[in-house]
């Protein structure tokens, strides 16, 4: 489903990504750990089309997003991968539901906002609908952005550190969450974090060093 084939990456004269390949399937589970400035998000940018490769490719499901105009760039980015960040990146304005139904927003009608709140009872908020993201906990924000990012259904889940600012606790909670709804809705899961509890939970883990994928699979 995902094909990673010799992705460099450089900024200026700094090569960040150095030949990385790797292939999932459907269903998969992959960790991508590494220090701290050896190109994880890089990565996970390009994964997400959120940058394009110096050289390299990336396909999803057969296909280059790079090779598509931008306009349909945009819509197979919103209908195929969902994201979520270490900052949950909530609108403050809103409530958790309208910030659920953000990805929708070329697409509105009843059945995404049943399906916003389906996915908020699936994540304990189904009695926070109506709140605002300020009167929610660090850990309660996550689960409406790991919520926002599934709404369409979205074939690839990208994490990036998205335990990184919540306590033990929480953090444990997201994992969970996060796994349990890999598993339920089909999604192909990776994750960047420098966590060595969540990297564990992995079946799959790409290390990154000197911009290069050392890749490993639990035993």
């Amino acid at each position: 489903m995902l094909a990673v084939r010799d992705v460099h990456k450089r900024f200026d004269t700094v090569e960040v990504l150095r030949g990385v390949s790797f292939e999932l399937v459907e269903g998969e589970a992959l960790a991508i750990t590494g220090p701290s400035g050896s190109g994880k998000s890089t990565l996970l940018h390009l994964i997400g089309s959120l940058d394009r490769p110096t050289s390299g490719t990336i396909e999803i499901d057969g296909t280059d997003p790079f090779a598509l105009p931008e306009p349909k760039l945009a819509w197979f980015r919103n209908r195929t991968i969902g994201f979520v960040f270490q900052d949950s990146h909530l609108l403050p304005q809103y409530t958790v539901l309208e910030n659920v139904l953000v990805p929708s927003l070329a697409f509105p009608g009843p059945r995404m906002e049943s399906r916003a709140a389906e996915l908020l009872e699936r994540v304990g908020l189904g009695h926070r609908m109506t709140h605002r993201p300020a009167e929610l906990s660090g850990g309660e924000r996550q689960r409406a952005a790991v919520a926002r990012a599934l709404l369409n259904r979205p074939r690839l889940l990208l994490c990036d550190e998205p335990t990184g600012s919540l306590d033990r606790a929480a953090a444990t909670a997201v994992a969970d969450l996060l796994f349990e709804l890999h598993k339920a809705e089909g999604t192909l899961l990776i994750a960047v974090t420098h966590s060595l509890d969540l990297a564990a939970r992995f079946a799959r883990r790409c290390e990154l060093v000197e911009g290069r994928c050392t890749q490993s699979s639990r035993a």
